[in-house]
């Protein structure tokens, strides 16, 4: 199938979603709670579209919209500009310490809504990256919590909570930079909690924390690890080359 964005053919298939076309062919669009490796969730709505199809005009949010047919696609048109400014300044008063925020909000210049009123700090826009990270790849240990304007994502009572491993996946995916991680040479803190950190016993580089380590070799059924990615192909290398009798 073919579809047109910003006048530029493109090839996908039925049911792909426009963000993952768009991406495919160089043609960048604006997200903030877009993960390739956490799937779609449609809720910051940085990423909307103009979709022309059989002469009809609409905008949608391009991550978690499907192609069910040919259109014509404008990512930059009056109406997404508009609305996208929009947006962008709504998430603004959400997250006002945020200079992600405030830079998307400056390149897309988006319009000053003076007449409401901004949240006191903060920087989380709930985008649910976070959440979706420590559930799939840490323990759980986060939640979206309270309901309305009071919602907000922390641990349990916003107190160290005994299943966090501290793996800080969910700072990595952090789109605006809420979720603080300290670290010194031998720990990390994270949620109000210090973790000691395992480094490579052969280069000395970081690992992770014991209990992520615990915790990922478990899931996966391994032994924990005591080499970091690199040493550990080095190993298997000289144990190779000394089965062959090869010389590297």
């Amino acid at each position: 199938m073919k579809i047109t964005i910003d006048r530029k053919p493109c090839d996908c298939e039925k049911g792909e979603y426009l963000l993952t076309v768009a991406e495919r062919n160089g043609i960048h669009i604006p997200t903030l709670c877009h993960h390739a490796a956490l799937g779609e969730q449609g809720c910051c709505r940085v990423c909307i579209v103009e979709v022309e199809e059989n002469g009809r005009k609409r905008i949608v949010t391009s991550c978690v919209y499907p192609v069910s047919r040919e259109c014509s696609v404008e990512t930059d048109s009056e109406k997404v500009r508009e609305q996208r400014g929009i947006i962008l300044e709504l998430l603004r008063k959400r997250a006002p310490d945020s200079p992600e925020i405030a830079a998307l909000c400056e390149a897309y210049h988006a319009p000053k809504l003076d007449r409401l009123r901004a949240l006191d700090s903060g920087k989380c826009i709930l985008c649910g990256l976070c959440v979706q990270a420590c559930g799939r790849l840490g323990s759980g240990a986060i939640n979206t919590m309270l309901r309305g304007t009071e919602k907000l994502v922390g641990t349990p009572y916003n107190e160290a909570s005994p299943d966090c491993v501290g793996c800080a996946s969910c700072a990595e995916v952090c789109p605006t930079g809420h979720i603080v991680v300290t670290e010194t040479a031998d720990a990390r803190t994270i949620w109000g909690k210090t973790f000691e950190l395992v480094k490579c016993a052969r280069c000395g580089a970081v690992l992770d924390t014991p209990e992520a380590l615990a915790h990922a070799a478990k899931r996966a059924g391994q032994d924990v690890p005591v080499l970091c990615e690199t040493c550990r192909r080095l190993k298997m290398t000289d144990e190779m080359a000394q089965t062959f009798g090869l010389s590297i």
